[in-house]
């Protein structure tokens, strides 16, 4: 009977709540189980193994979002325990919740959407990916946003709704191989299979494109001026092609001039009309 009386001694008193040294025995007893908890997650989530699964960065998003949750859980738990009311709390400031949610709704959005591409992974750290104009590779996926290296060495920082919502191409394939393409247009009267060789010997003989999927030519078109090719080969450095591209070009130019295979331009004939006296 007195360990009850104990335990029933009021502490604090107030209009919205009313403390005992229960309530604070219970306070405590949530914060040590809450702890607890989240340090087993911490140890099963984040632990050192070279599992493949799930990455350390899905790995981590998942313990955080259980850790919040669980906190959320407890101060919840408390604030009832001592007597405060969640449903009337929330009832109050729901005017004030609704402003807070419309004016965060890009941010719930891109964070939902930060959890489908850890979870998902169709796009993954070390990609390279191609979306609304500009190209790069992914260093980090995070929760709300998600860093791009561009080619420049610039780091961007892209909201992930973009990746849900947008276009996106990815260039990074299963076998990390990704097919690119440079075209060239030749004069009328070519030897079009001489043409069609030397393409192929420049693209065999540049050290970045692959040996194992081989290079082949399209004839693409009898244009005004010339006749259209487009080379097409393989190569794993897709975030480097622009520069593969462009030493195929000083490559082909030197190789049509010495083979004298000639690279139109455009000619136009100009008449000019006197005016009339």
């Amino acid at each position: 009977m007195k360990l009850k009386q104990i335990l029933e001694t009021t502490l604090v008193s107030a209009d919205l709540m009313h403390i005992t040294i229960y309530n604070l025995l219970e306070i405590i007893l949530i914060f040590v189980i809450t702890w607890l908890v989240n340090w087993s997650f911490r140890k099963f989530f984040l632990r050192s193994d070279k599992t493949r699964l799930v990455d350390m960065r899905a790995r981590y998003t998942i313990y955080a979002v259980l850790k919040y949750t669980l906190w959320v859980i407890a101060i919840a738990l408390i604030l009832q325990s001592i007597g405060i009311k969640i449903t009337l709390l929330i009832a109050g400031s729901a005017a004030l919740l609704v402003g807070v949610g419309l004016g965060l709704q890009q941010i719930f959005k891109d964070i939902i959407s930060g959890f489908f591409l850890l979870f998902e992974r169709t796009i993954r750290v070390g990609d390279v990916v191609e979306t609304e104009g500009f190209i790069g590779k992914v260093q980090d996926i995070g929760i709300r946003t998600s860093s791009i290296l561009t080619r420049d060495n610039i780091v961007m920082i892209i909201p992930n709704s973009r990746f849900i919502e947008g276009n996106v191409i990815n260039w990074s394939t299963l076998d990390e191989q990704t097919r690119f393409h440079v075209e060239v247009g030749v004069a009328y009267g070519s030897d079009v299979r001489k043409v069609e060789a030397l393409l192929i010997s420049c693209a065999t003989n540049h050290p970045d494109i692959s040996k194992r999927k081989k290079p082949f030519v399209f004839f693409k078109n009898f244009s005004e001026s010339s006749l259209d090719f487009a080379l097409y080969f393989w190569t794993v450095k897709g975030f480097e092609v622009e520069r593969i591209k462009s030493e195929l070009r000083f490559s082909i130019n030197e190789t049509f001039r010495k083979n004298d295979i000639s690279i139109p331009y455009p000619q136009y004939d100009i008449h000019i009309r006197h005016p009339l006296k």
